[in-house]
């Protein structure tokens, strides 16, 4: 299924993955949840998201790296300082951390869902490609920095 890599762009992605927790709810009904507490911890997980994604974006700007994803070996610069020192996909990790506070925000089970297969089709159809791209380009450089920091977190 190589022909998937890069093909789909990951905020496309993430956009298809939120419908269809959204039209999921004629197949699950809610758990009961105090809004307060299902609001704020919603709001808690989006707003991390957020600040993995901008922290991601900034620093990748900072050092002028290259931030299309579908063209990954283009890249001229291998990030690992601010938040690249914790992830190495704090972009992506955002945008499931993003997801996340929306399945609170929904409280279906079925919900629950939609984060998982982000992390697994962004895991095995972008971050995987890139990790190659990457060790084709930066060498061992790019192998100690994989081994000195986690995929997620």
């Amino acid at each position: 299924m190589r022909w998937l890599e890069h093909l789909v762009p990951p905020p496309l992605v993430a956009l298809l993955i939120g419908l269809a927790m959204w039209g999921a709810e004629h197949f699950a009904a809610p758990w009961a949840a105090p809004r307060g507490l299902r609001i704020g911890v919603a709001a808690a997980l989006a707003i991390a998201g957020l600040g993995f994604g901008a922290a991601g974006l900034l620093a990748f700007r900072r050092a002028g790296a290259n931030m299309d994803p579908h063209r990954i070996d283009k890249g001229e610069a291998l990030v690992t300082q601010g938040v690249y020192r914790y992830t190495r996909n704090p972009m992506y990790l955002g945008v499931a951390l993003v997801l996340l506070g929306y399945a609170v925000y929904l409280i279906r089970p079925v919900d629950f869902i939609g984060p998982l297969a982000f992390l697994g089709y962004i895991t095995r159809f972008q971050i995987l490609p890139e990790e190659r791209a990457m060790t084709r380009k930066f060498g061992a450089r790019y192998e100690a920095y994989a081994r000195a920091t986690r995929r997620w977190l």
